[in-house]
């Protein structure tokens, strides 16, 4: 990214949603290639404004016509007219429901946001039936689409600083959500198989926004003198622009079998380090507990980097930029990460 977008002070969501969205020349020159339409479902989640905002503007930066269909029940009205504003079409369905999938639009490309997490203890029937029917209705829909769906680095157990997880591990799944998150994979999976569908499965550990994410976890927590619970010693973290461009460039591996790739950031964090950094910014000394364990949900995102190159916004930006915002009164989206959860249960 260039230097003026790094230099650039993000005082407003304006400001921050047009850096997060903005598309790389690799990307602008994959999506020019691909052909069709794009159908986001499940648009109105975290990423899922800022994923359609930069097929759309990498659509017109390609000079290729397109249209970007958001799908969603959009339980918030508001989050209709938010995903309209960046040029998203909107689709109003339940996924869940197999006449209303039927009825979706065409589109060549598909990306699959869709899932559920929190909440999973509650009601698993739920989370188990959001997770894998819903798959299974999509590949039905768009059997000879390319899609790119997103999974998550908690399908692997859990490993060490320098024994990150990668792609050729074998998955090891604790709780509902994880076992669930799994089950999603292998729906895909099996339609890749069976029916030819071009699949690519993103495994993804820990976007980082500066409404919310990891880094926004702990700056909440310092600036209100909470303990910082160490149970998970370290992390794994990347700029949500980074983490949708890996995403969508994904489209240049879909395959039958399916592709997997981890998105994730370049180093393994201290839990611990990333604290008394945020800390020594804030002006605050955190306050420490739990029993440090090394091992945690980390992944190795080499493979990635080797397809697309490195995250172009690195973990020292990412922790001014959120402590600065935060700093500032800029708006959090109070939805914990819960990064510290070992027992699978959310």
């Amino acid at each position: 990214m260039k230097n003026d977008v790094l230099e650039k002070p993000l005082s407003t969501e304006k400001d921050l949603d047009e850096i997060i969205s903005r598309p790389s020349e690799q990307l602008v020159e994959l999506v020019a290639g691909l052909g069709g339409d794009f159908a986001v479902t499940g648009i109105a989640g975290k990423m899922g404004v800022n994923l359609g905002a930069m097929l759309v503007r990498a659509l017109k930066k390609a000079g290729v016509k397109g249209t970007v269909y958001g799908v969603s029940r959009f339980s918030d009205p508001a989050m209709m007219e938010i995903t309209a504003e960046c040029g998203v079409t909107p689709v109003k369905c339940d996924l869940l429901d197999c006449g209303s999938v039927e009825k979706l639009p065409d589109a060549g490309n598909v990306v699959f946001m869709a899932g559920r997490k929190f909440g999973t203890d509650s009601d698993p029937e739920l989370t188990w039936a959001l997770n894998t029917i819903v798959p299974s209705n999509i590949c039905r829909r768009y059997p000879s689409s390319r899609i790119v769906a997103y999974s998550t680095g908690c399908v692997y157990g859990f490993s060490r600083p320098g024994f990150e997880s990668t792609e050729l591990d074998i998955p090891s799944p604790i709780g509902d959500y994880a076992q669930s998150a799994l089950g999603r994979e292998r729906i895909f999976a099996h339609y890749a198989k069976t029916s030819g569908t071009k699949v690519s499965l993103i495994r993804l550990n820990y976007a980082n926004d500066l409404r919310y994410g990891v880094i926004r976890d702990l700056i909440e927590k310092i600036e209100r003198g909470e303990v910082v619970d160490l149970n998970n010693g370290n992390v794994n973290l990347i700029w949500q622009g980074d983490a949708i461009r890996y995403s969508l460039l994904a489209f240049g591996i879909v395959s039958s079998p399916a592709s997997i790739l981890n998105v994730t950031g370049t180093e393994t964090v201290s839990v611990r380090c990333l604290a008394e950094e945020i800390g020594r910014l804030l002006g605050r000394k955190p306050v420490f507990g739990g029993d440090e364990s090394p091992e945690a949900y980390l992944s190795n995102a080499a493979k990635s980097f080797g397809l697309f190159g490195y995250p172009e916004i690195p973990l020292e930006l990412m922790i001014k930029w959120t402590v600065a915002w935060s700093k500032s009164g800029g708006r959090s989206l109070n939805k914990p990460t819960h990064f510290q959860t070992r027992n699978g249960s959310y």
